[in-house]
């Protein structure tokens, strides 16, 4: 029987986190293939350090998509985020390019061809999750989390907060009693600033952006609150340390509420099922929670490389089902097409709205109507009561 009252942490990163500018470059040079071609196949990776940017991998599109091109858009995603320091900026940043064309060896096994359907660009097996303790059916904890830094970041973009850097991090402690969070027990916030700040002044800057994310009566105690806990945080984002695609992928997805394949899902086009079988899986478990047929439901989907059929659809809802859980992986299996082809026609994911992505959790969010999010969507809802 799984536990009742314990607390649970989950944390998030900034935009400006030295990996998540990496996952935004890698995004942005997939937005920018997609942009120009629906077919197009990606796989980019970034690094990023002090004043330094490379990006690797492999493609196969338009040759409008140039190695000056790929540079731009880099220098254009960090203007965005708000780099324009000493040791990181946009326009000063040496970028370089390696980016060769794609496997054929890959090419093969996933093009469709004659009597084959399209091919799972990989092996690997992705995860969903959905939980009724938050509107959006997410964990608190990192729900909560994202909220935060996201508040941050609106306030710096705004000029709100003119003296806040684009690095941070947040982490939440929340309390669960009967299995339900009540409060927090520890918050920690740890964000980039300029030199003419102490920390006291950063720590009331921070404090509304936790209070008012937090439900009425959550704030932790003022022992609990922990804001730029090594007292100064001047040098940060990629001059500070490292960053790398896919790095935060468990910031992108649950928190660690629930399991995570081990794939990323930065750089990737929605052939790669390490990407679209994730958000399928999302999809799906948002879908069955939101119709009331389970409190939270986690599913499982396993492919093998050029193969169109997911090997297996594992469906859990830690007995919180209120049907039959093999009859609802079988329903499931029926409202959608889990084929690599049939999630991005049933999702609309060879569209240019990955960028959007890299920061603030891939689940979660809002649909938007240029096929953004899409996988946030609660269209099956109703079928899934009538089928049962």
């Amino acid at each position: 029987m799984s536990k009742k009252n314990f607390l649970f942490t989950s944390e998030s990163v900034s935009e400006g986190h030295p990996d998540k500018v990496s996952d935004r470059i890698s995004d942005a040079v997939v937005d920018a293939f997609l942009g120009a071609d629906p077919h197009a196949r990606v796989a980019v990776e970034t690094l990023c350090t002090t004043n330094l940017v490379v990006l690797a991998g492999e493609v196969r599109g338009p040759a409008s998509i140039t190695r000056e091109l790929m540079e731009e858009t880099a220098r254009h995603a960090i203007k965005d985020i708000g780099y324009e320091q000493d040791g990181f900026h946009w326009k000063n940043a040496k970028v370089e390019v390696h980016v060769h064309s794609q496997s054929a060896d890959i090419a093969v096994g996933v093009d469709a061809a004659a009597e084959k359907d399209e091919g799972a660009g990989d092996q690997g097996i992705m995860f969903g999750y959905a939980v009724n303790e938050t509107d959006t059916l997410m964990p608190a904890p990192i729900h909560l989390a994202h909220s935060m830094l996201k508040s941050l970041a609106e306030a710096r973009h705004s000029g709100a907060s003119p003296l806040l850097g684009p690095d941070s991090k947040s982490q939440v402690t929340l309390e669960y009693r009967d299995g339900k969070p009540v409060r927090a027990t520890s918050v920690v916030i740890s964000t980039q600033h300029d030199a003419s700040l102490s920390q006291a002044d950063v720590r009331e800057i921070v404090r509304p952006h936790v209070v008012n994310c937090l439900p009425d009566g959550w704030m932790c105690d003022e022992a609990q609150f922990y804001v730029n806990p090594t007292g100064r945080f001047v040098i940060g984002g990629p001059d500070g340390d490292c960053g790398l695609t896919g790095r935060k992928i468990i910031v992108d997805t649950y928190g660690g509420a629930a399991p995570h394949g081990g794939g990323a899902f930065s750089g990737k086009d929605p052939t790669k099922v390490d990407r679209s079988a994730a958000y399928a899986a999302r999809y799906l478990a948002k879908n069955v929670v939101a119709s009331g047929l389970a409190d939270k439901c986690v599913i499982q989907l396993s492919y093998a490389i050029g193969v169109s059929k997911p090997l297996s659809v594992y469906v859990d809802t830690s007995g919180t089902c209120k049907v039959d859980e093999d009859r609802l992986s079988d329903v499931l299996q029926q409202l959608m097409d889990l084929s690599p082809r049939g999630i991005r026609t049933h999702l609309g994911l060879n569209k240019p709205i990955y960028a959007r992505t890299a920061a603030y959790g891939h689940f979660g969010r809002t649909p938007e109507a240029d096929g953004g999010f899409s996988w946030e969507r609660t269209d099956l809802v109703e079928q899934l009561k009538k089928a049962f």
